[in-house]
């Protein structure tokens, strides 16, 4: 193993396992971490040479961490395939649910959009337009396109966290959205505090400036639907600041697109009904483990006469 890694300083390259064997590691592959059992799979977005230290990001977890080098196992070939069929099911899987409480809805609406009387009057409808601030450009483009398949007004930025306190106020006053997705990665780290001590988290305070520094401007929180957090982030912090749904009531990790699956939800709900925080949580992947929130109003309206 040392030897293994005196190699890799003189070569300016990394080495971890697949399958018994060192092989060259890359920054966009995919590993796990030996030391937990590889448990999650994650994307090397840096190499460190001179520490020997890899930076993560969850592949399908907004969950960042280092790992030693030599801890790390390489996810190729049949094990990848594997792993991305099943995260294709999990997805569809979602996405079925999605639209199926989509259907009871519009038939819902429709009828009391005709008073009852179907075919009476076309209608067009308006629903919530998100604005979704995201600190990895990777997990932005997998929830841009999800947006896309639900049929929901978005416009996606890629913020780092650090800098959304900053940035997004001046965002909200151009774009004007009825939601506001701030998320990206985080996580929890217990050698560094108890769970209600705010340093011991990584990002969760940048989400919670910028939850503040949003709701200095729009208070209100129907005006404003925001959801905010990552993998492990601080839930009771972030919604004292004035956050409609966040993450992670009991500091697991979430699904990259839970986000997207819940904003949705609130965004295709009638504006003249309360969101039921159940139902917007219980088609996520994360479930209320995961996610939480507080009753908000919906957002989508009808109007009359539709023209083509």
């Amino acid at each position: 193993m040392a030897l293994a890694k005196a190699y890799s300083f003189q070569a300016a390259a990394f080495f971890g396992w697949l399958g018994g064997t060192l092989v060259a590691i890359s920054i966009g592959d995919l590993v796990g971490r030996k030391s937990y059992g590889c448990d999650i799979v994650f994307r090397v977005i840096k190499l460190n040479i001179k520490d020997g230290v890899a930076e993560l990001a969850g592949e399908d977890m907004r969950l960042c961490a280092d790992a030693p080098i030599e801890d790390l196992v390489i996810i190729a070939g049949e094990e990848r395939e594997n792993y991305e069929r099943k995260q294709k099911e999990l997805e569809a899987h979602s996405t079925k649910l999605f639209r199926q409480d989509y259907q009871l809805l519009k038939a819902k609406r429709e009828y009391t959009a005709t008073n009852g009387y179907r075919g009476q009057q076309a209608y067009f409808e308006m629903p919530g337009r998100v604005l979704h601030i995201d600190g990895d450009p990777y997990y932005l483009k997998k929830c841009l396109r999800v947006y896309e398949k639900l049929n929901v007004p978005v416009l996606g930025k890629y913020v780092k966290e650090e800098e959304m306190a900053n940035v997004v106020p001046d965002l909200i006053k151009h774009i004007r959205p009825d939601i506001l997705v701030l998320t990206g990665h985080d996580a929890y780290m217990k050698n560094k505090g108890p769970e209600d001590d705010l340093k011991a988290y990584r990002h969760s305070a940048h989400f919670i400036r910028t939850v503040k520094e949003v709701r200095y401007h729009i208070p209100h929180l129907d005006q404003l639907v925001i959801f905010a957090g990552a993998c492990q982030s601080h839930f009771e912090l972030l919604i004292r600041a004035g956050a409609n749904f966040a993450s992670s009531p009991t500091r697991v990790n979430i699904h990259a697109l839970d986000p997207v699956y819940v904003v949705s939800k609130i965004s295709y709900i009638p504006f003249t009904e309360h969101v039921n925080v159940w139902d917007v949580l219980h088609n996520t992947l994360s479930g209320t483990d995961g996610l939480g929130g507080v009753e908000t109003r919906g957002l989508l309206r009808t109007g009359m006469p539709y023209k083509l």
